[in-house]
């Protein structure tokens, strides 16, 4: 049998603090499963997305995560993840990975020393930070990453690492030094951080990220800025039939990169 503790709001979606299960040798993930399906009809949702699992006190995700095997005796604690800061968080999926973008608001604090640190705390995640300045809006983003992606798949990468890809990507070019010059970090501005990987550890970066968080994710207008940085005229803006030609134009810059 295995206990399962209700903590927070979790209460609210099974309507009692603790159930014991008549199940052994299953995962976190079929256990998630099997309390969704067996939630009181008329009781809040469960967000199974955003929720911390414990096993005997122990973070799941310091175990296996959502493949976490649970034996007989367990305990098994669900306590959801209240979002403070900014309540829009800006997840894709590509491939098989999951995507997330964190705005990070400017602070004279947070310099390239937050970046290595956050890469040193969350090795299991590909991480990256670019100016805020450099990205247009969500599928800017999307578009550039899946091309490093790719590039990954077909050993084709212009870097030896996919986040270094990705600067460069971003950044047009396919010199390190000037990427990082370009479109990395600046003490005082705000910067956007690219994370990779399983959900359950983005959303413990989220939780260590979420005090400098901007409250309104993406909102610049960087079309001056970028057109001018990139020497892009309006005639070639013109010259593109699309809703994004902007976008389209960096996305093809950053394709044919070699």
């Amino acid at each position: 049998m295995i206990t399962v503790k209700f903590l927070g709001g979790a209460k609210k979606s099974f309507l009692v603090d603790s159930l014991i299960i008549d199940e052994n040798d299953i995962t976190i993930q079929q256990l998630l499963d099997f309390l969704v399906k067996n939630k009181p009809k008329n009781s809040i949702n469960l967000d199974v997305n955003n929720l911390l699992v414990a096993v005997n006190g122990i973070d799941s995700s310091a175990i296996d995560g959502s493949f976490t095997k649970l034996k007989n005796n367990d305990v098994v604690s669900i306590i959801p993840i209240i979002h403070g800061g900014s309540s829009t968080r800006i997840q894709f999926k590509i491939s098989n990975s999951y995507v997330e973008l964190f705005d990070i608001k400017a602070n004279r604090k947070l310099d390239i020393n937050f970046l290595d640190k956050t890469r040193k705390k969350y090795p299991d995640l590909v991480i990256q930070a670019i100016s805020s300045n450099y990205i247009l809006s969500k599928s800017h983003a999307e578009k550039i990453i899946t091309i490093s992606n790719m590039a990954k798949e077909n050993s084709t990468l212009i870097s030896k690492r996919i986040d270094t890809d990705i600067l460069l990507r971003f950044a047009c070019t396919t010199q390190i030094q000037d990427a990082i010059h370009r479109v990395g970090i600046k003490t005082g501005d705000g910067f956007i951080v690219i994370a990779i990987g399983k959900k359950f550890m983005l959303n413990k970066l989220f939780n260590y990220v979420k005090p400098f968080l901007n409250n309104n994710p993406l909102s610049k207008n960087n079309q001056i800025f970028l057109r001018k940085k990139f020497n892009i005229s309006k005639n070639q803006i013109d010259a593109i039939i699309s809703l994004n030609p902007l976008e389209d134009l960096l996305t093809e810059k950053a394709t044919i990169l070699i």
